[in-house]
């Protein structure tokens, strides 16, 4: 049996897509093991897997607190100089403890955790990378090379410090293997970094070992259900947003009913104030989809992949980082449309939940993307071919439709 070893960022999209394939491998007696913050890693592991605490900034903290108007280049220039090099500097002397002791036979790193792969590189490790989004394949920064050479520039600083100088691995993209937790049928094929190396095994979805509480009694079976959700790294932006959401559900509350995750919201709401809107800080996002018939959210990877695994057409507004880029795969999928998060009215976001409920076709795209997510196999998939990694006699290995 071998020893996998998973270095994820302090924020929880990015963490779960790696706990199905994680319980995965320990069902099939593998060792695994996680490396990141402790307080975040253990209640989402349910505090059965061993974890190796390091140190890590979190966006919105501390130095890491964007101006909510940032956007375009200057928000990639922020994410990377004020959040993800000082995250790989702070993580890397923890996953250096973590490789000593363990002594994983994989690393399997974040695609943002770029600590994860220069110390594996330096060490001799075997590593693969867990991409939680696909905008990078699509060759996003082709057209801005000068943004694409300072991105190259800073990432080889950065070796420099914590990695080892002489390497030459893109520490976004394994050398051995990307796991792309989505599919081509959303993504498009692969035109970007990563190359031959990706494989695509759609999401890993898996049951969340510590859910939230949800009054499930709350909901009205004769109206369908919106769920509006702009993840756990955007509240500092998504005030004015969340209020014309608030607004949309009311004046449609004929036809349907909406739940909000607001992290400004009251842990205990009086539901019966309104029938119409739920606002929580915190809901369990899978059971939801479940009977979920359209979802609001900002384009994030994991909800988007999330939503469509459930077939549920989406409305995305996109904030910034990745967002833009993953709302385009939506739109061109057919499976959702796009309005302007900075500017879009309780009006406007009427009238795109009346497109997407109203229109059988978003529904069908949504779903003919679940069905190639499915297909593609998600985290039993994601861990052959990272047993395959661990095992340095069977080189490069293509999944078998016996082995999905």
């Amino acid at each position: 049996m071998s020893r996998f070893l998973f270095v994820v960022p302090p924020l929880v999209g990015h963490i779960n897509p790696t706990l199905g394939v994680g319980a995965e491998l320990a069902a099939r007696g593998h060792e695994v093991a996680w490396a990141g913050l402790p307080e975040l890693l253990e209640p989402l592991t349910g505090g059965r897997a061993a974890v190796f605490p390091c140190a890590g900034i979190r966006l919105g903290a501390g130095g890491a607190v964007r101006p909510p108007d940032i956007r375009g280049p200057g928000a990639l220039k922020f994410l990377w100089e004020r959040f993800l090099v000082p995250l790989a500097e702070e993580m890397a002397p923890g996953t250096e403890r973590a490789v000593a002791r363990f002594r994983p036979d994989v690393v399997v790193a974040d695609q943002q955790t770029v600590a994860g792969g220069l110390v594996a590189e330096r060490r001799g490790v075997r590593w693969a990378t867990s991409a939680t989004t696909s905008a990078e394949f699509s060759g996003a920064l082709d057209g801005m090379p000068k943004v694409d050479a300072w991105l190259e520039g800073l990432l080889k600083e950065l070796r420099g410090r914590i990695g080892d100088p002489r390497g030459t691995a893109d520490p976004r993209f394994s050398p051995h293997l990307v796991l792309a937790f989505t599919t081509e049928e959303l993504a498009g094929r692969a035109t970007g970094r990563g190359g031959g190396r990706i494989r695509f095994v759609g999401p890993s979805v898996a049951a969340r070992p510590a859910e939230p509480p949800f009054p499930w009694d709350w909901l009205d079976t004769a109206r369908r259900t919106v769920l509006v959700s702009l993840g756990t790294a955007n509240a500092d932006a998504g005030a004015r947003f969340l209020a014309e959401c608030r607004a949309a559900g009311r004046r449609s509350a004929d036809r349907l009913q909406m739940v909000i995750v607001d992290p400004a919201a009251t842990a205990d709401p009086d539901t019966a104030a309104d029938r119409d809107v739920l606002a929580l800080p915190y809901v369990p996002q899978l059971p939801l989809l479940e009977g979920a018939d359209a979802v609001i959210c900002h384009a994030g990877h994991n909800t988007v992949c999330e939503a469509l695994w459930h077939g549920v057409p989406l409305v995305v507004a996109p904030i910034r980082d990745d967002q833009p880029v993953v709302a385009a795969q939506v739109v061109d999928a057919g499976a959702g449309v796009r309005v302007r998060f900075g500017r879009a009215t309780a009006s406007q976001l009427c009238a795109a939940l009346d497109t997407v409920l109203g229109q059988p076709g978003y529904r069908g795209a949504a779903e003919r993307v679940s069905a190639s997510f499915r297909a593609a196999g998600g985290a039993p998939v994601a861990a052959t071919h990272l047993e395959h990694l661990a095992d340095p006699a069977a080189g490069d290995h293509r999944i078998t439709e016996e082995e999905r």
